[in-house]
């Protein structure tokens, strides 16, 4: 049985450039999914909305072989941070992940903004959150 998921995106975690890996990373309008495992399978999946930061890192042998790591930071209890490792082409990865993380907030009517400052000076342990007119504050543990 086939999924009806679209992907914009697919990849394996690559060995020396080849997709040599157990590892499946897909990217659909609103989840990011990583598969690892051939016998017994684990499954994670991020929703896009909830992705709060990207960072892309790219050591000398990665540089090498045309790979790189696509760091993904979530407020998502159970995969806060997801490492897309040893990705073909992973500045375009990183860039079409941003887009679809924008527009799955756009389309919730969703912004965050960390609030930068108040009385007692800067604070980066509280997120606003305003979804279709409320304000929500959250705060992180």
């Amino acid at each position: 049985m086939k999924s009806s998921i679209e992907y914009l995106w697919k990849d394996r975690k690559r060995f020396l450039g080849m997709p040599l890996s157990f590892t499946r990373y897909r990217l659909s309008e609103d989840r990011l999914f990583c598969e690892t495992g051939f016998l017994s399978l684990k499954s994670e999946e991020v929703l896009l909305y909830r992705v709060q930061d990207l960072r892309l890192t790219m050591g000398p042998s990665q540089r090498i072989f045309g790979v790189g790591t696509v760091c993904v930071m979530s407020s998502d209890k159970t995969a806060p941070h997801l490492d897309l490792k040893n990705v073909k082409d992973p500045r375009r990865v990183k860039e079409l992940i941003h887009q679809q993380v924008e527009a799955s907030k756009d389309r919730r009517r969703m912004r965050a903004t960390e609030l930068l400052g108040g009385e007692d000076g800067p604070c980066d342990h509280h997120t606003e959150y305003a979804l279709e007119g409320d304000l929500y504050e959250l705060e992180e543990d």
